[in-house]
């Protein structure tokens, strides 16, 4: 098996009234795996100008992008896919009314989570909880298993 290069993305942490914004991005509902909204670097772009676009594009919101929270790597050792996630604070700027609308046609509903639920919902990556609400500098989680 030939590896790829990994894969960059950006992700945001948006809280609001203590809520977290999750999404499912697979498409068809084939899955009950839930993150966080953002997606794939494009070059030319810094990485809070990668995230404002693609969580515009996925949910419809304006965001001011705070600081990164954790940097995490999934991977599958199966297939050789490898993805380097840099999650960032972000705050909701204007209005709040999620309109899903991913050109892509991944990103298929959402839902804000109380701190209280996140360990009931099937989501990734695994130190989430811990990124948004217990820490106070960035972290970084090398290689998790994309799918246990």
């Amino acid at each position: 098996m030939k590896l790829a290069r990994p894969r960059l993305a950006v992700r945001a942490a948006i809280v609001h009234e203590d809520r977290l914004l999750m999404v499912n991005a697979y498409p068809g509902d084939k899955s009950d795996l839930w993150c966080l909204p953002g997606g794939g670097v494009e070059p030319g772009q810094s990485l809070p100008e990668n995230l404002v676009r693609e969580v515009a594009e996925e949910t419809g919101l304006t965001i001011t992008v705070g600081t990164p929270i954790l940097v995490n790597e999934f991977h599958d050792p199966d297939s050789g896919w490898h993805q380097v996630d840099l999650i960032f604070r972000a705050t909701l700027d204007g209005h709040h009314a999620i309109t899903l609308n991913d050109p892509e046609g991944v990103v298929n509903c959402f839902r804000w989570v109380a701190r209280s639920d996140l360990a009931g919902l099937r989501h990734k990556p695994d130190r989430l909880e811990e990124a948004v609400w217990r820490s106070y500098g960035a972290l970084y989680d090398q290689l998790e298993r994309i799918v246990d």
